[in-house]
């Protein structure tokens, strides 16, 4: 991954928006919180430009992915789920699931 040029896309795109590398020295994910959790309990949104992410899990709330470019391929409970650009699909709590793509 483009590090740098992701990151000064998403400055561009996103001006005063924070940006988070995954993990911060050799990032394979990098986050921009377009409308983050900490304004609004309920809910939050960010764009994820992904190579891989971590593999992870969450208790109460339900992803959703949008393709906004490329392919992603979504492992869910050891399944993989292949999406296109375009494509959308919802994570429901206690899913076990990570993301892979080529800076999708």
């Amino acid at each position: 991954m483009n590090a740098r040029q992701v990151k000064s896309d998403l400055e561009s795109q996103y001006p005063h928006k924070k940006i988070i590398f995954l993990p911060p020295d050799n990032p394979t994910e990098i986050i921009c919180e377009i409308d983050p959790a900490s304004e609004h309990p309920s809910h939050s949104r960010i764009i994820a430009v992904i190579d891989k992410s971590a593999t992870h899990l969450h208790k109460v709330s339900t992803e959703s992915y949008t393709v906004l470019k490329g392919e992603l391929n979504l492992f869910l409970n050891g399944q993989k789920k292949a999406l296109k650009q375009g494509e959308s699909y919802q994570i429901k709590p206690w899913t076990i699931h990570w993301a892979e793509g080529n800076e999708t």
